[in-house]
């Protein structure tokens, strides 16, 4: 009989032994590839800086980080999927200002929690928001723009890249800040947004500082004032909504690094340890310059707080404006 259960134990502790090697221990992580599930269509800059830093973790981490795009509902779909995932470091998603701050605000369909359902890894940063207007507008100035707002008896239409967007959100600060008349005209993206203001449909635009730069380069659209903390390196002539007595104006369509509720510590701090050594590599810094991307170093517990301080920060904007996405 007790030869039996000796026989019977040695059976259960090698099945967990081979179990344990099967699921891989956190010190172990990673044996095997990485999904980083980018929640927008190819060619934004959420993908951009999915395949920037899904690179340089494939190298650092030894392991292939491949980037599966997988768009819809403003980035709540594929997040919705990864925060029910296995919580073991094979699937983590790009998240940001808009599937976790703005999407779950404005969209009464948003099935999850931004902070609690997910472990929050690392930040990567993302471009500021520019106010453009189409050159036969008349105006060169923020201040110009807001002296014919109020002296026209009707509203100028605006587009952004859509309904709850940070270009949508800016105007309509702004709007509520200064009581302008301005009628949003929502797009299914910056491009589409884009096109319409270069070929004259609509007169002023918010949008990503990336979208607008190729056109305020040639001079086809003027960048009135733009969201970043200070004046960009390469574009000093452009104002920042700080020196026009905006202080708190100071937005970026940020993206980040997040995964499942419960990920283990140490998959984290490694994780965020190689984002933050990434994003001096020279090949990184360049790109990130080049796309007017402010990049800024956090650990994961500051980049968790930043997360919640956005939603604090945006959630009666949005609400002051009847922002609703469907």
């Amino acid at each position: 009989m007790r030869l039996m259960q000796r026989i019977l134990l040695a059976g259960l502790g090698l099945m967990f032994v081979v179990a344990g090697s099967r699921l891989g221990r956190p010190q172990d992580w990673p044996t095997r590839p990485i999904k980083l599930v980018v929640p927008f269509s190819p060619g934004g800059t959420a993908d951009t800086l999915g395949r920037v830093f899904a690179q340089a973790l494939s190298e650092r981490l030894g392991q292939q980080v491949y980037v599966e795009n997988r768009g819809g509902a403003g980035g709540m779909t594929a997040s919705a999927q990864v925060a029910r995932a296995d919580p073991d470091g094979y699937t983590l998603v790009v998240s940001g200002v808009a599937s976790h701050v703005i999407a779950p605000i404005t969209n009464k369909r948003s099935d999850y929690d931004p902070v609690h359902d997910f472990t929050h890894i690392a930040y990567f940063g993302g471009p500021p928001i520019v106010v453009v207007a189409h050159p036969s507008l008349g105006v060169r100035t923020f201040d110009e723009l807001v002296r014919l707002l109020r002296s026209s008896s009707e509203p100028l239409s605006y587009g952004s890249p859509g309904v709850g967007t940070q270009g949508h959100l800016v105007a309509a600060y702004l709007a509520q800040k200064l009581d302008l008349k301005l009628t949003h005209v929502p797009y299914k993206g910056a491009n589409p947004a884009m096109f319409d203001l270069l070929g004259g449909h609509i007169k002023l635009a918010s949008t990503t500082w990336t979208t607008a730069l190729s056109h305020i380069e040639s001079g086809a659209v003027i960048p009135l004032a733009v969201t970043a903390k200070k004046r960009l390196a390469r574009y000093p002539a452009v104002p920042t909504f700080v020196e026009l007595d905006f202080p708190d104006l100071i937005a970026t369509t940020w993206f980040s690094l997040s995964g499942p509720s419960g990920l283990p510590p140490a998959i984290v701090a490694r994780v965020n340890r190689e984002v933050v050594k990434a994003i001096d590599l020279p090949e990184v810094r360049a790109q990130l310059d080049q796309e007017g991307i402010d990049a800024e170093k956090m650990d994961a517990a500051a980049f968790t707080r930043f997360l919640e301080a956005e939603i604090v920060r945006w959630t009666p904007i949005a609400k002051a404006s009847g922002i609703k996405a469907e």
